[in-house]
C-alpha cells in the first residue's frame, strides 16, 4: 500500500500537510466493494427523495413565507436569517410556488430581489435554491462552457453523476434558455476522446435496463482488458462505448468480471492505461456506477482542500443532492474521512453562507 503525501500551502488557515488517503478510504468505505455491490442500489436510479435532507415542509403556507420575504427584503436593511429559515427548509417544489406567488404579490421576480440584496457565495446559494433542478443544472452547464477556457471539472461532474432523465431535463432547460442544443455549444467547446464520451453521456440515452446479462458482462470485461492492458497503447473507444452506453446494473456485473480477469479494479486499470479530461471522465462514470455518494463526498472534500475552500462546488452538490441522497453522502463522508460533514462545513466555511449550507445538510450524525 501506498500512501501519498502532497504538500499544500493553505491561505485559510495556516500551512499543512494534507496526507491524500483518498485511494485506500474510499476501498475501505465499500467504494470498491464488488461483493456488496450488486444488490446495492444506486443514486442515478433514484426516483424518490427519501435519503435527501430537505423534504416538503409540513403546514406549508405560502402565502406567511413570501409576506416573510418581503418584509426581510423591503426592510430597512435585509434580513438574512428570514431568507435563511425560509428557503433552506422548503423543498424546491415550495420555493417555485413561493417564487410565483411572490412575483404575483410584487410585480417582481424572486431571484432578481435576491440578487439585488445579496452578495457573494450567499447570494449565488439562494438563487440556487430557487432554482428549478434542470435549470440550475444548464445553468452550471453554461458557467463551464462560457469565456476563455472551459471548465472540463463541473461538466464530468454532472454528466457523470446524473440519470437519463435528468439529463434530457437539463437539455430542455437549456434549449429553453439559450435556443440552442447543448450538444451542439457542447461540439465546439471539448475535442478527443474526452468530447467523444461526453457528447454520448449529454444524449441521455444510457441503457435503463434493470436485468443483468451475465455473459455479456464477461465478454466486456474481456474486451476492456484486451483494449487497455492486454496490449501496447489502449483503445479509448472500446473503453468510451461500454462506459457510456451500458445500464448501471450491467456496468456493476462487469466491474466484477473484470476484477476476476485483471486482478486489477476497472478504475485502476483505467487510471494506470489514460491520462487527462477522458481518463477523469471514465473514472467518474465508474465511481458513479459504484456509488453516487461517495463520489459526491469525494467532491466535498477535494472543494475543502488545498488553497481555499471552492465555494461553487459546495453549493452545487449540496444544494443539487439535498432532495436526493445528501443523507448518504453524509454517512460516506464520515466513513471515508472519519469527521462529519457537518464539522467540516463549520470549520471551512462562515457567516450566512456557511449557516445556510449547514442547515440545508441537517443535524450532525
Amino acid at each position: 500500500m501506498v500512501w501519498r503525501i502532497t504538500y499544500i500551502s493553505s491561505f485559510t488557515h495556516n500551512s499543512t500537510i494534507w496526507i491524500d488517503l483518498l485511494s485506500h478510504r474510499t476501498k475501505m468505505s465499500g467504494f470498491d466493494d464488488l461483493d456488496l455491490l450488486l444488490d446495492s442500489t444506486s443514486s442515478l436510479t433514484i426516483t424518490s427523495n427519501e435519503r435527501g435532507t430537505v423534504k416538503d415542509k409540513a403546514d406549508f403556507k405560502v402565502d406567511e413565507d413570501v409576506t416573510a420575504l418581503r418584509k426581510a427584503i423591503e426592510g430597512l436593511g435585509t434580513t438574512e436569517k428570514t431568507l435563511i429559515d425560509v428557503l433552506t427548509q422548503r423543498s424546491n417544489a415550495q420555493r417555485q410556488l413561493i417564487a410565483s406567488a411572490y412575483e404575483k404579490a410584487t410585480g417582481r421576480k424572486l431571484i432578481d430581489d435576491l440578487e439585488g440584496d445579496t452578495h457573494g457565495d450567499f447570494e449565488d446559494l439562494l438563487v440556487a435554491l430557487v432554482t428549478p433542478p434542470a435549470l440550475f443544472d444548464c445553468n452550471e452547464v453554461i458557467r463551464a462552457i462560457k469565456g476563455s477556457g472551459t471548465t472540463e471539472s463541473i461538466l464530468t461532474e454532472i454528466f457523470a453523476s446524473r440519470s437519463n432523465k435528468q439529463i434530457k431535463a437539463m437539455a430542455d432547460a437549456y434549449l429553453k434558455e439559450t435556443g440552442r442544443l447543448v450538444i451542439h455549444d457542447l461540439k465546439s467547446e471539448v475535442s478527443g476522446d474526452y468530447a467523444k464520451a461526453l457528447l454520448i453521456l449529454a444524449e441521455g440515452k444510457r441503457d435503463e435496463s434493470t436485468s443483468v446479462d451475465a455473459a455479456k458482462a464477461k465478454e466486456d470485461a474481456k474486451i476492456l482488458y484486451e483494449a487497455g492492458e492486454k496490449k501496447w497503447g489502449t483503445d479509448e473507444d472500446k473503453f468510451i462505448d461500454i462506459l457510456c452506453h451500458r445500464s448501471v446494473p450491467q456496468l456493476r456485473q462487469t466491474l466484477v468480471e473484470y476484477k476476476n480477469i485483471s486482478k486489477k479494479t476497472l478504475q485502476e486499470s483505467i487510471e494506470s492505461e489514460m491520462s487527462g479530461d477522458v481518463e477523469r471522465l471514465l473514472v467518474a462514470i465508474v465511481k458513479c456506477v459504484k456509488n453516487v455518494p461517495a463520489y459526491f463526498a469525494e467532491r466535498l472534500f477535494k472543494s475543502m482542500r488545498g488553497a481555499g475552500t471552492t465555494e461553487s462546488t459546495l453549493t452545487r452538490i449540496i444544494v443539487g443532492r439535498s432532495e436526493i441522497d445528501l443523507m448518504d453522502i453524509k454517512a460516506e463522508y464520515k466513513k471515508l474521512f472519519g469527521v462529519t460533514l457537518h464539522s467540516e462545513l463549520k470549520s471551512e466555511v462562515s457567516g450566512n453562507y456557511g449557516e445556510a449550507l449547514m442547515l440545508l445538510c441537517g443535524t450532525e450524525d
